[in-house]
């Protein structure tokens, strides 16, 4: 019987995690053939969480395993974390609030028993606010038009992988990336799901400004060429603004004579380092 394993990242869960255990718990009596195990990690949670999944465990020992990291992380690096233990054929992951619908990595399986190597599950729409839309879209945006063109345009972070796959997650070990462009940029076949994204059902979302604005700076710098292309062309401007000023500074001293010592032949070496 082969093994599925699905990772769940948990920041500040508490209010969610007593509906998403049992939903998660329930999928393994439709897998049929398969034995269900789920990895959560506690991403220095503030909260509850970490007890709530302690007494999970308990419960079913054989079927949680519960990860404490010593503290806040991020979720990229929680993931990482939960791949790093989990030992299923295949890894899952999803996020402790369901926004995201567990029943969904039923299809995700049978897609890959037939052989795909990854399944994403790509938001079509979400139940967000406009502003939390806007932000989504445009990143994606971005993303599709600087770093990697033909990456799903509602992006996904909920998703089934190959033991293959995360084997190599694992090998390349990038620590401020978003994790969810490393698998795509991996390049394993791949078969996308459209679904909806629902709206929180308890407690508040972590996912900060902050947060958002590292995610973007870590993607763009980690898979597009346009940071060190704007850095160079800005070096390059700068270098031919401080050679044309050397030439001028040394044109006035031959031209007019002016009388700053030291200052023309100062420029001029400044301006052609």
């Amino acid at each position: 019987m082969r093994t599925v394993s699905i990772v769940v990242p948990v920041y500040y869960n508490a209010l969610n995690l007593p509906t998403t255990i049992p939903e998660l718990l329930a999928l393994e009596e439709r897998m049929s053939g398969h034995q269900l195990e789920l990895v959560f990690v506690d991403d220095g949670s503030g909260d509850d969480s970490l007890a709530v999944l302690r007494e999970f465990q308990g419960r079913h020992p054989d079927k949680i395993t519960v990860v404490k990291l010593t503290r806040n992380f991020g979720s990229m690096a929680a993931i990482q974390a939960a791949m790093s233990v989990a030992s299923g054929e295949c890894v899952g992951m999803i996020a402790a609030d369901l926004q995201d619908p567990p029943e969904l990595f039923l299809e995700m399986l049978r897609m890959w028993e037939q052989g795909q190597k990854a399944v994403f599950a790509v938001r079509a729409d979400r139940e967000e606010s406009f502003g939390q839309k806007l932000f989504a879209n445009s990143y994606y945006a971005l993303i599709r038009r600087f770093a990697i063109r033909d990456y799903p345009s509602g992006g996904f972070d909920f998703f089934l992988i190959d033991r293959q796959v995360v084997n190599e997650v694992c090998r390349v070990s990038e620590k401020n990336t978003n994790l969810m462009t490393l698998i795509f940029w991996l390049g394993f076949p791949h078969v996308a799901i459209p679904y909806v994204r629902r709206a929180r059902r308890a407690g508040k979302s972590r996912w900060t400004l902050s947060k958002k604005i590292k995610l973007v700076i870590d993607s763009f710098v980690a898979f597009s060429y346009v940071p060190v292309r704007a850095v160079s062309l800005t070096g390059l401007v700068f270098a031919l603004i401080a050679f044309t000023y050397g030439l001028i500074i040394i044109y006035d001293r031959l031209r007019h004579g002016t009388d700053v010592r030291g200052w023309p032949s100062m420029a001029a070496l400044v301006g052609r380092s």
